[in-house]
């Protein structure tokens, strides 16, 4: 990875912080971004690594979109869902090629993942696309699984050009591994 850097979505509230740690115990940089107004809330106890304060919510994902090398959902709620389906979203569509992963503690995504896997089977999403997700039960086996992940792309996407995207976002392109699979 470029930096080194996971940006996580849900603060581990009420959790033992595993994946902050096994992040930062791998040597790599932990960085939580959370808009003001929600610290006091969502910010119990002691933080591991770097936390960076926003004005908002979309400075918030703007924020961790430039800075993240992959992004990681802890089990959460509705804003935990929208981030992750953005991100998910904007990989589909080309604007970034960053692994995107799934905390699935005690089968918490499982749900979501087969729902996932019925969009494939009736061709709502490609396979290819569903392989954007990388999930796993235990934050040291996922954040291996997104040190492995090699993103794929369709044929379509591979052609679509996202400059003020990137621009705005400031992503730095990557290498990417073409599939010959077209949706």
């Amino acid at each position: 990875w470029r930096k080194g850097l996971i940006g996580v979505w849900r603060w581990e509230r009420g959790s033992d912080g595993s994946v902050s740690q096994a992040v930062h115990d791998g040597g790599r940089h932990v960085l939580g971004v959370i808009p003001r107004t929600l610290m006091p809330r969502e910010i119990t106890g002691e933080t591991i690594g770097e936390v960076r304060a926003v004005s908002d919510m979309h400075q918030r994902k703007a924020e961790m979109a430039r800075q993240a090398d992959a992004f990681i959902a802890l089990p959460g709620g509705y804003g935990t869902l929208e981030e992750l389906l953005e991100v998910i979203t904007w990989a589909q569509l080309g604007i970034h090629r960053k692994p995107v992963g799934l905390l699935n503690v005690d089968g918490y995504y499982n749900s979501l993942l087969s729902f996932l896997d019925k969009a494939v089977d009736e061709g709502f999403i490609s396979p290819i696309a569903r392989r954007i997700i990388v999930s796993a039960p235990t934050a040291k086996e996922l954040v291996r699984e997104l040190e492995e992940h090699v993103p794929q792309i369709d044929e379509i996407t591979s052609k679509l050009v996202w400059e003020e995207e990137v621009g705005r976002l400031n992503y730095v392109p990557m290498p990417v591994q073409e599939s010959s699979v077209s949706t």
